[in-house]
């Protein structure tokens, strides 16, 4: 492993893993967060996949410090209010001084950026998916029955 991160209790001296960054000699690099099921509680079925998956809006886009490479993504602020745990940071937060002392920017007033973790998407595309995949077999069976 050559990045491992951890949750440590204050003063149990106790913790977890959280993640890793790993590779492997075929040159995959696998990028881990913790999913066991012993870490884990309250668990419930993503049931309205497909309502919030119509939310999304995904784009083609280009960077501006890269106008000739275009992209297919999101834009965080639109995602924050479907899956909140796949965006960081604050829309159109620009820097402070502190921000300046911490090294977080160069300049008061630059831009702080909004990120996602586009890993934080795949299980509502999961349920999106399952939910469409059990529609399209219940109308496969009604047309089966109606032509039997």
């Amino acid at each position: 492993k050559h990045i491992r991160f951890w949750y440590t209790q204050h003063g149990s001296g106790g913790g977890s893993e959280l993640g890793s960054i790993t590779s492997n000699n075929a040159g995959s690099v696998s990028y881990n967060t913790s999913s066991d099921y012993r870490l884990k509680e309250n668990e419930t079925a993503i049931t309205d996949g497909i309502t919030r998956l119509k939310q999304l809006k995904p784009y083609k886009f280009n960077f501006k410090s890269d106008p000739s490479t275009i992209l297919d993504g999101f834009f965080a602020h639109e995602v924050s209010s479907v899956v909140p745990d796949a965006v960081g940071g604050d829309k159109d937060c620009v820097a402070t001084e502190q921000n300046v002392k911490s090294g977080l920017a160069e300049n008061v007033g630059d831009i702080i950026p909004q990120g996602i973790d586009h890993s934080k998407l795949v299980p509502l595309l999961t349920a999106a998916l399952q939910e469409e995949v059990a529609k399209r077999e219940a109308l496969e069976a009604r047309i089966a029955a109606l032509e039997g």
